[in-house]
C-alpha cells in the first residue's frame, strides 16, 4: 500500500472488506472523506485482472448501504478511518500500468506533454474495473493542469483529438441535469477545454492539487441561512476547477461562492458577473453561497452573465 503520500481528491480507497471508495476531499489525515464505488459481488458486472466481480454503486444505493452496514462511515461523504483502509490506489503511481494497457490513455498523455508523476487515470481504469465502453478520467496535479489544458485546446483546433460530437453534449447534459437550457450550458462548457474524446471515447480532464499545495483548511458544513440568488462580480478564480470550485466575489454579503458539483466547475472567470443560486452558510466571519448541496444541484447554478450576454 501506498503510504508514504498524503491521500489526496481523486485517489481510491480499499477498505478492510474490500469495498473500493473514490476520495472526495482533500482532508483524510485521520479519515478519508469519500464515497463507495464498487462492491465486491460474484454476480456483478466488472471483474478485475484477477477475476474478482465487482457492482459499481450508485450514488444513492452507496449511501443506503452504507448507512445500515458501516454506519460509522456515514456523513455528507463517506468517512473511512486511515486504519480501516486496506490499500491506497493513486493515478500518478499506477499511471504507467494504466498507459502501458490502454493505448488511448498513452496517446492522450502524449498529446497533453505532461510528464510522468504529474498525470494519472483515476475511475474505472485506476481500479482495473474498465469496460469496453468506459471513459478515460484523467487527472493532472497542479500548475501541470493548466498547462494540459492549454495544449488540449490547441490539440482539440489542429484535429489531434476530437472535440465532443453533437451526440456526446446531449449525453453529458442528460448525465448533469443542469439548471441552465442546452445551449448555456454547451456555451459555458466550449470554453473550459477539459474535455473531449480520442478514437470515439469520451475523456475528462480532472484537476487535483499538487502535494505541495495540500496545506488547506478542511471544509466543513456551516450554519445553514436560507437560499438565495446572488449577481456579483467574480475576484478570483485560481480555484475554480479544484473540488469544491471555489469562486472569491465582490458582493455586499457573500465572499465565496462554491461548488461541490462537476458542472459548475470553470464556470466562470476572473473579471467576470455571475448569476448564482444556492443556499447560504454561515463559515466564521464570511457567509458562502454553497451550490451542490444535492447531487445533481436542484434548483442550484452558477452562469456567467459577461459570457451570455456577449452572445
Amino acid at each position: 500500500m501506498t503510504r508514504t503520500l498524503p491521500i489526496r481528491l481523486r485517489d481510491f480507497i480499499v477498505d478492510r472488506d474490500g469495498w473500493i471508495y473514490a476520495v472526495s476531499t482533500y482532508d483524510n489525515a485521520e479519515r478519508a472523506g469519500c464515497v463507495l464505488r464498487y462492491l465486491p459481488d460474484p454476480t456483478g458486472e466488472r471483474s478485475d485482472r484477477e477475476g474478482n466481480r465487482y457492482r459499481k454503486m450508485e450514488f444513492d444505493d452507496a449511501y443506503a448501504l452504507i448507512a445500515d452496514k458501516k454506519p460509522a462511515y456515514a456523513g455528507p461523504v463517506h468517512r473511512v478511518p486511515v486504519a480501516d483502509i486496506r490499500e491506497v490506489l493513486k493515478p500518478e503511481v499506477r499511471m504507467p500500468a494504466v498507459a502501458a494497457s490502454h493505448p488511448r490513455v498513452r496517446r492522450l498523455q502524449e498529446i497533453l506533454e505532461v510528464e510522468d508523476g504529474q498525470i494519472g487515470c483515476t475511475g474505472s481504469l485506476l481500479c482495473g474495473l474498465d469496460a469496453e465502453t468506459s471513459d478515460i478520467d484523467l487527472v493532472v496535479y497542479g500548475p501541470a493542469w493548466f498547462r494540459a489544458q492549454a495544449t488540449l485546446k490547441r490539440a482539440i483546433r489542429d484535429g489531434k483529438v476530437d472535440d465532443l460530437s453533437d451526440e456526446m453534449w446531449e449525453r453529458v447534459f442528460t448525465k448533469r441535469q443542469p439548471e441552465i437550457p442546452f445551449d448555456d450550458f454547451v456555451l459555458h462548457e466550449r470554453r473550459k477545454w477539459n474535455r473531449g474524446q480520442i478514437e470515439g471515447t469520451y475523456f475528462d480532464l480532472l484537476y487535483t492539487r499538487s502535494y505541495e499545495d495540500l496545506d488547506r483548511v478542511a471544509i466543513r458544513k456551516g450554519e445553514v441561512l436560507g437560499k438565495m440568488t446572488i449577481e456579483a462580480k467574480v475576484t478570483d478564480a485560481s480555484l475554480a476547477f479544484d473540488n469544491p470550485a471555489v469562486y472569491e466575489v465582490d458582493h455586499r454579503e457573500i465572499a465565496k461562492v462554491l461548488s461541490f458539483t462537476h458542472t459548475y466547475s470553470g464556470q466562470a472567470l476572473a473579471g467576470e458577473t455571475i448569476e448564482a443560486c444556492g443556499v447560504v452558510e454561515q463559515h466564521g466571519s464570511e457567509r458562502w453561497l454553497i451550490i451542490g448541496t444535492t447531487r445533481i444541484a436542484k434548483g442550484e447554478y452558477i452562469v456567467s452573465k459577461t459570457l451570455l450576454d456577449r452572445q
